[in-house]
């Protein structure tokens, strides 16, 4: 319970991209890491713990040892998730209430967020004396504040056959009612500036997630799943962060990456598709006295895990999964592989990956997709063709991926922290 019990906090208090690097930082923070910032010059120290924000919603903590040169170790997981985030200019009035304009982000599940109580988190920038440094406030409304509702089954007796939603007309969150005298005056501003304490002129831009506001639960007759919004990727985020703070290894280099944007291609500064994390591994060398000579060298003795969640059997649709290969809940992490490579790894990847689960007694399964099925893919496989290291994807099994409540079984959050442990063990 002590692993599933965390992880049901870090789901609550990581809300948007930008709140799930806050709840990480808090947490580095408290177990001694120091904040490093990305414009600065970087004066490291060996044993040191340190960690590095991008542009609020990705992370990136790491460890240089006495000896780099002993190899990477990197476990990397994703902080976004699919749901709908705000348009500028939001408001819509129309016969009395007060709708938001709203944009899919992702592959979301559209009607697993009918009917269900939302909420809002993200960023507000503000005005500033410095143009080029705007004020930033971090924002989470901690309440119900939205909802997309159905239409009866009285108005559309095709309900139940299988219903095409129309993004822009269908999924707009309701949020308030609205009266003649409200016409000109924006709802939505009001409500930042107040949240904010700010005036609404100072209000500039934002970026705001609708999240799911129902608490994560047990559930089963023996409490064995968990129902929760944001298993993938919050699993692994946090699987991420326990093995950097619990890291025992006495040399080499360790590194955590936490990217934002993987649910939407991750093509962007602070995506896996990005040049970031190249960029920061050969600083964090030439930081601690190594050429760019050496860094390109030791990226072929380097070991990157890419920690997602995978598709578990599904007990309603047992033949959407691979004939051999069926993970399941509650019976370990799974090692994922693809022939297309849209899951990163090679058999000495499984390998060793496998070795570690013995030796530690950890709990794992094997997933590949069906042939006639393409799957989904992952940062690992995009981030190992940058670095050029040996890759594995793995992650926790779960159901329902993507809808906006997923199922999981609830002692594999405790196998996948494990073996993330265990990679940075140093064995």
């Amino acid at each position: 319970m002590s692993y599933t019990g965390s992880l049901l906090n870090f789901i609550n208090s990581s809300t948007s991209a930008y709140h799930a690097v806050l709840t990480a930082q808090n947490y580095l923070l408290r177990n001694h890491f120091v904040n490093l910032n990305l414009s600065d010059d970087w004066q490291l120290n060996a044993e040191q713990k340190y960690f590095v924000k991008v542009y609020d919603s990705t992370l990136i903590a790491f460890i240089p040892h006495q000896n780099l040169r002993d190899g990477m170790r990197i476990a990397v997981s994703h902080t976004d998730f699919p749901c709908l985030k705000l348009k500028p200019k939001a408001q819509v009035l129309q016969d009395g209430y007060g709708k938001l304009n709203a944009e899919v982000y992702g592959g979301m599940i559209l009607n697993t967020w009918l009917d269900r109580p939302l909420s809002l988190a993200g960023k507000v920038v503000l005005k500033s004396e410095d143009v080029f440094n705007p004020k930033v406030e971090f924002i989470d409304f901690k309440r119900p504040l939205l909802t997309v509702p159905n239409l009866a089954v009285h108005m559309d007796r095709t309900i139940n056959t299988g219903k095409a939603l129309n993004k822009q007309k269908e999924m707009l969150p309701l949020a308030f009612m609205h009266t003649d005298e409200m016409a000109d005056r924006d709802c939505l501003l009001s409500l930042l500036s107040q949240q904010i304490h700010c005036e609404k002129e100072a209000v500039l831009s934002y970026d705001l997630t609708v999240y799911q506001a129902e608490n994560p639960c047990y559930l089963g007759f023996n409490s064995e799943f968990i129902s929760a919004p944001r298993l993938d990727n919050l699993t692994s985020v946090k699987a991420c962060v326990e093995g950097i703070v619990a890291d025992k290894r006495k040399t080499g280099l360790d590194v955590i990456v936490l990217f934002d944007n993987e649910e939407v291609g991750s093509r962007t500064k602070q995506g896996g598709a990005s040049l970031l994390l190249a960029n920061v591994l050969e600083r964090i060398y030439q930081a601690c006295g190594y050429s760019r000579a050496a860094f390109l060298a030791d990226l072929a003795k380097s070991f990157m895990l890419s920690v997602d969640v995978a598709h578990a059997l599904h007990p309603n649709y047992p033949e959407k999964n691979d004939i051999t290969n069926k993970p399941i809940l509650n019976h370990g992490v799974a090692i994922k592989t693809a022939a297309s490579q849209s899951y990163a790894g090679d058999a000495e990847a499984v390998a060793v990956i496998k070795s570690i689960c013995d030796r530690y007694k950890i709990d794992y399964q094997l997933y590949v997709n069906r042939s006639d099925i393409a799957g989904g893919s992952t940062i690992g496989s995009i981030a190992s063709a940058l670095l050029t290291m040996r890759t594995l994807d793995i992650g926790a099994p779960i159901l329902a991926m993507h809808s906006a409540r997923e199922t999981m079984g609830k002692i594999d959050q405790r196998s996948l922290e494990f073996l993330v442990r265990a990679f940075f063990e140093g064995l």
